[in-house]
């Protein structure tokens, strides 16, 4: 019997507030209460998840003034608020991040273990909420963490997506899709908002009509109406009373239920349409599906923005400002390309439903908006066929085209004459089908356009968007991506966190810069000492987890070798799989050979749809099973890949790293923040020169970082000439052995089909140049293991690596938006009480509802 209803000594009782307390016993008075309050329920018949419930209320509690006091203070003062529009936010657990960032995880951690109760085991009931792809959506929620710590005005705006990314099984070698119910037990973070819903149309027609004015006007006529209901989400900074809100919208039908149908018997007919409404925000589209044809997601988009835009507007109105001063109250940044129907939809809502003048909205609309741009891949920019778009919001189609029409004009004037100019910046892609150019609204619509990382921005600017920048050189600007060191090391990591602690203090946390006091230890060998065990006992505890999850037993004194990302040709995970092959051939040539042993460490999902990511899988599942299986190998290279890949896992996985694979072709990468977190947690990189490589290359130092294959520039111009990958294949033995190998069936069980399809892609296609590569990569992979006999060597190279990271805090990047784009600055928060015991419930002046 666990003793969560003790009651604590009468001597030792403090009367304290079971809401905001934080002495132990009023700790698990709360916690008691919770259980048996919120939960309904009592030790003996209480779940595990029923403790979690009652922690996470508990800690809740301990939020909530913050929250109401930080959203009752930016009301009064009146500040300028960053509008943070993403599709995704990959959050990660909320109960770890919360405790550490209230500064509470010690004093709960006692009242917990003082009640009987386990606090690793509740931390690890948490259901992850999966409301992203990968970096896109987990940079968003380290943003918002930031912008919090900072004390930065700010509130995200998503979907509450009923279904996040999938969960992943390997069966047989194969990725399987498993949906992700993880709202099944509850979510005791949020809040619903039913009273503070808004309403979206979509479909229909447009009519025209003549104001009483005497002027133009369009009017839109729905097909259908769906109700947007907030979900608000606390997000508190780390050791500040700023608790920001994430606000997710539901989609609702207006009416739940159609008794007229259901009268003449049709019981289906009478719940179609709350059920036809509620799809619209059940599943998150995986990050690889074409998106071309895909009604659903635009109405997403489009409905999470028009919810977003619609409550921005009443906050405005409420304060008693008129909404041509919106752009001085509110900064909207949109996370790529998904919300930028937002530029289109804030110029509807200004002209039709507030009759502003066109040229008025439009010089709002465009102060209002920053765009940041996240990928290089052509077919990663959004464009929607006319046909669909224009069914689905007509109205907003109308006034692309009067945007367009205005902006070809200006264009005109200054490129007299240069018709291809025209074309190629248009917002309508007319050279076949035609189709909305999505990143071409956001650079039209908006005053500021970012990259991620100075490669990628430069990148931006030659190609990608070349046209916009000569246009407005002005609207340019790098932004290098950065990750919040309070998950990433601090919660991940609290070992070594503790160890840099104890040498430098505490405030390397909120000024990541610090961790330059670091390098002086790299020299002293009794820290280099401590730092190898604290990394061995990491690296224990991941192989204790790879053994429960698989059945793989891994040596922990063995080189992690570790890969985690999305699945996906221009990411490589196939080029690692041919380095592994290699090894292996060679071990089983000279069973002497004198390398370092090495576990190879994949993570990632494939798009269910993206055939050849899921073969790579595949492959990589098919070579673990020959090369552990393989008495030959005695140990010496095992392979595992991590099925379900998450924010959980990769807290495990980064803290554990000796070698980060951030191995992308040169030039297709935008940033990347697993290489970011990798570095912080001491691991070395072994990279091309792509994304923020080069940046973590350039803070690290050449001699700590393992550098090969072709730059950007020489990608580019060997394509230029013609790449024929037939030829690398051909001129080089030990590459031509490993393919055979592969195609002969070896890892296949003779089975000389399976694996064709990507090897023939390699022989003939090879459009991200893994052939081209092989070799630098090969020979950089063996420095890497000459490196790591020399364990003082590479001691001293990982805690260079994580000294050095200070660059790559998501602090220093919310700073830089926050001085150059949005122009914001900081309100710290006073917490005022609430609840008065001699004057009752004060109601505060509160407009957000």
């Amino acid at each position: 019997m666990i003793s969560l209803f003790n009651k604590p000594e009468q001597a030792n009782l403090k009367i304290e507030d079971d809401r905001t307390g934080l002495e132990i016993d009023t700790l698990r008075r709360a916690l008691a209460d919770n259980l048996f309050y919120n939960q309904g329920k009592f030790p003996e018949i209480a779940t595990k998840n029923d403790y979690y419930m009652a922690l996470a209320y508990t800690v809740r509690d301990r939020l909530l003034q913050r929250w109401l006091n930080t959203t009752q203070t930016y009301l009064d003062k009146d500040v300028k608020l960053v509008a943070y529009l993403s599709a995704e936010f990959l959050l990660g657990p909320h109960l770890g991040n919360n405790l550490l960032n209230l500064g509470i995880y010690d004093q709960v951690k006692q009242a917990v273990t003082a009640s009987g109760l386990d606090l690793d085991e509740l931390l690890a009931q948490e259901e992850e909420p999966g409301l992203g792809n990968g970096g896109l959506g987990r940079l968003a929620a380290c943003y918002m963490e930031s912008l919090a710590t900072l004390e930065i005005p700010a509130i995200g705006y998503g979907i509450r997506y009923e279904f996040g990314i999938f969960d992943q099984e390997i069966r047989d070698g194969w990725q399987v899709e498993i949906t992700d119910k993880w709202l099944q037990f509850g979510n005791p973070w949020e809040l619903a908002r039913p009273e503070a819903a808004v309403m979206v149309k979509l479909g229909g027609r447009t009519e025209s009509y003549i104001d009483e004015n005497g002027h133009y006007q369009s009017r839109w006529i729905p097909d259908r109406v769906v109700k947007g209901i907030p979900y608000d989400t606390p997000i508190v900074g780390y050791r500040v009373n700023t608790a920001n809100t994430l606000r997710l919208w539901r989609a609702e039908a207006p009416e739940s239920f159609d008794f007229q149908m259901f009268n003449v018997g049709d019981y289906y007919g009478a719940v179609d349409q709350k059920v036809y409404s509620e799809n619209l925000t059940k599943v998150l589209y995986p990050n690889d599906e074409p998106i071309q044809g895909k009604q659903l997601r635009l109405e997403q988009q489009y409905f999470f923005v028009s919810c977003s835009l619609q409550d921005m507007i009443r906050m405005h109105l409420y304060t008693g400002k008129n909404l041509d001063t919106f752009h001085t109250r509110f900064a909207v940044q949109l996370n790529d390309t998904h919300p930028a129907i937002g530029i289109a939809e804030l110029m509807r809502l200004l002209v039709d439903e507030h009759h502003f003048p066109w040229e008025t909205a439009w010089e709002i609309t465009q102060q209002t908006f920053g765009f940041t741009n996240h990928t290089l891949l052509p077919e990663a920019l959004e464009k929607w066929p006319i046909d669909l778009f224009g069914s689905l919001l007509p109205r907003h189609l109308e006034i692309i085209y009067e945007i367009n029409r205005r902006f070809l004009d200006q264009v005109r004037l200054k490129y007299l004459g240069d018709d291809a100019r025209l074309a190629r910046l248009s917002l309508i892609d007319e050279s076949g089908p035609r189709y909305v150019r999505m990143a071409h609204l956001a650079c039209v619509g908006s005053h500021a356009i970012n990259g991620v990382a100075a490669l990628h921005s430069e990148l931006l600017k030659r190609d990608t968007l070349r046209d916009f920048y000569e246009l407005w050189p002005e609207k340019f600007s790098n932004k290098t991506n950065g990750v919040t060191p309070r998950r990433w090391i601090a919660l991940s990591n609290p070992r070594m966190t503790a160890l840099i602690t104890q040498k430098i203090g505490d405030r390397w946390l909120t000024h990541l810069e610090d961790l330059r006091q670091l390098e002086p230890f790299a020299e002293n060998a009794s820290f280099r000492q401590e730092w190898r065990q604290i990394k061995r006992a990491i690296k224990q505890d991941l192989a204790a987890y790879i053994l429960a999850k698989t059945g793989i037993a891994v040596n922990p004194d063995s080189l992690f070798d570790i890969q985690v990302k999305r699945i996906h040709e221009y990411k490589r995970q196939h080029l690692n799989v041919l380095h592994i092959i290699t090894l292996y051939h060679r071990l089983k040539q000279d069973p002497n050979l004198d390398i370092p042993p090495r576990t190879f460490i994949f993570g990632g999902k494939a798009a269910p749809g993206y055939f050849m990511a899921k073969l790579i899988i595949k492959l990589i599942t098919s070579v673990a099973d020959v090369v552990n299986h393989d008495p030959d190998m005695r140990d010496r290279l095992k392979v595992v890949f991590l099925p379900d890949y998450n924010v959980t896992l990769g807290q495990r996985v980064y803290p554990a790293a000796d070698l980060s694979e951030q191995i992308s072709t040169a030039g297709k990468e935008a940033s990347g923040t697993g290489n970011m977190k990798f570095s912080m947690n001491g691991a070395l990189t072994i990279g091309t020169l792509d994304g923020a490589n080069i940046e973590i290359r350039e803070e690290a130092g050449a001699e700590n970082f393992f550098l090969f294959g072709l730059t950007a520039q020489e990608v580019y111009d060997l394509q230029a000439r013609g790449y024929h990958p037939w030829d690398y294949y051909q001129g080089n033995g030990q590459l031509k052995t490993v393919l055979d190998l592969l195609a002969g069936g070896y890892f296949s069980h003779g089975d000389t089909q399976l694996f064709r399809p990507l090897i023939d892609s390699l022989l003939y296609h090879d459009p991200f140049l893994l052939l081209a590569d092989y070799q630098s990569y090969i020979d950089c992979q063996e420095m890497v293991s000459q490196a790591y006999k020399d364990q003082e060597k590479w001691t001293r190279m990982s805690i260079l690596n994580t000294a050095r990271m200070g660059k790559f805090s998501s602090d220093r990047a919310i700073r830089e938006y926050c001085e150059e784009i949005w122009h914001t600055q900081a309100v710290p928060i006073t917490l005022k009480a609430y609840v008065q015991a001699d004057a009752g419930l004060r109601v505060p002046n509160s407009g957000v509802k």
